[in-house]
């Protein structure tokens, strides 16, 4: 599992306009990545409009917000288009990031394969992991109030 102080992990995956968005893209700003199971879910959907809800927050603290899931593009689109999400929604198809998040259920609900573990990882602008929260269970959300904490110590 990945802690805080440890690099993050290099990724470049897909966004909802099929751009390819990579960790590199984000250097010089905090980035929170908020891996989750499936679009238009109950607790994703609750999970992502609170981030959605809370932008400016964010963006004050110099932070950029992706969310990322196994869900196609396509999905990831009209989910985000729904929601009016102001943030990329990147699509780990492949599920390479996951893995190298540690974030993952082998078997999810309905014996599903490889969906990602709902998760936030807060990365500064070194590429430094700096907060990490992977839960196992599904309906739990991430604690935002570390997250801005985290945030709140990063800012020069």
């Amino acid at each position: 599992m990945l802690t805080p102080g440890q690099p993050a992990p290099s990724f470049s995956l897909y966004n909802t306009e099929k751009q390819l968005v990579s960790l590199g893209d984000f250097a010089g700003k905090n980035l929170i990545m908020l891996f989750f199971p499936m679009a238009f879910t109950s607790t994703c959907t609750a999970e992502l409009c609170q981030m959605r809800d809370d932008i400016a927050t964010y963006a004050g603290m110099n932070a950029e917000v992706v969310g990322i899931s196994v869900d196609s593009p396509y999905t990831l689109a009209k989910f985000r288009d729904e929601q009016r999400l102001p943030f990329d929604l990147l699509s780990d198809f492949n599920k390479e990031a996951s893995r190298a998040y540690d974030t993952i259920y082998e078997t999810y609900a309905l014996g599903l394969k490889g969906v990602s573990k709902r998760s936030a990882f807060v990365i500064d602008g070194q590429g430094i992991v700096r907060y990490a929260e992977v839960l196992d269970n599904a309906k739990d959300v991430p604690n935002f109030t570390n997250i801005q904490t985290t945030l709140n110590t990063l800012i020069e």
